[in-house]
């Protein structure tokens, strides 16, 4: 199109040639390339200045998508680290179960009679009462006054029962009594829980008896309540008062009352029938 008229192809022309020409200059004078660094060098500013605003742009946008990708990866790194402190906690944690599972492990090696491993769900609120529930019921074969012991000893009895869950009542209870025997002495006496969730206490124990503090006490067998052997309480104060016919003696529990979350519920032996037992004492 830039031909179908007259002064349009004359103008062309006219600019090729003027283009020829300057190449021509160009190529043979050399005055006339130092011309051209002279206009180069004038106009090499005005090159910038027209350039500058399209420059700063792009330092900007740079430094702005550097200080977003700055945030977005500390941010992650945030995360990250919250994440790995969570799973060394959680570590922690497992490992410090296996521990206890592993004592435990170690303490059902010890106990002759058949037990069920139960795991602590609850907590009676009431500070008045130290019972605690288990994940086992009476489907599970749990029943009325089975003992419960940690690795360190015994936690309580079971005193009921539901199909899914049972109640254990701790030996730190104020209802609570477990006859004792001192392997030291073979003195017996009734370990009796007073409320206080890390002590236990002895009563009408005689002036001239031969306890004393560090002794372990560990169940007598009596009353059929607790098989005999597991350990109870550890004496932790002798108090000999001259007018005082009875020596005031503190224990504290020899298992972890407070931080177990396993324990083992010791089947106890079926009741004799008055028959059986009559044939047991003529046997």
């Amino acid at each position: 199109m830039i031909f179908r008229n007259g002064p349009s192809k004359a103008l062309f022309l006219l600019l090729i040639m003027a283009a020829l020409f300057v190449i021509a200059l160009d190529l043979n004078s050399p005055k006339f390339r130092e011309g051209r660094s002279y206009v180069n060098l004038i106009i090499t500013p005005l090159q910038w200045l027209v350039d500058m605003p399209a420059r700063l742009a792009d330092n900007v946008s740079d430094v702005v998508v550097s200080r977003s990708t700055l945030v977005a990866e500390n941010n992650r790194l945030r995360t990250e680290a919250l994440e790995l402190e969570q799973r060394v906690l959680q570590n922690a944690a497992l490992t410090a179960e296996n521990r206890r599972l592993r004592a435990l492990l170690n303490a059902r090696s010890r106990i002759d009679s058949e037990v069920r491993l139960a795991e602590l769900i609850g907590v009676d609120p009431n500070p008045f009462q130290h019972e605690i529930l288990t994940n086992l019921g009476s489907q599970d074969g749990i029943t009325i006054g089975q003992p419960a012991l940690d690795s360190g000893g015994v936690m309580g009895q079971v005193i009921s029962v539901a199909p899914l869950i049972s109640r254990v009542m701790l030996i730190t209870d104020s209802r609570s009594a477990v006859p004792v025997e001192s392997v030291r002495t073979g003195f017996r006496s009734v370990v009796l829980g007073n409320g206080n969730p890390d002590s236990l206490e002895l009563d009408f124990v005689p002036a001239t008896t031969d306890i004393r503090v560090g002794d372990t006490l560990f169940t007598s067998g009596l009353g059929g309540r607790f098989p005999k052997g597991y350990p109870v309480a550890e004496v932790t104060e002798v108090t000999r008062d001259p007018g005082r016919p009875f020596l005031v003696i503190r224990a504290i529990p020899t298992a972890r009352l407070d931080k177990s979350r396993h324990l083992l519920l010791v089947e106890r032996p079926p009741a004799l029938l008055p028959e059986q037992l009559s044939e047991a004492s003529d046997g």
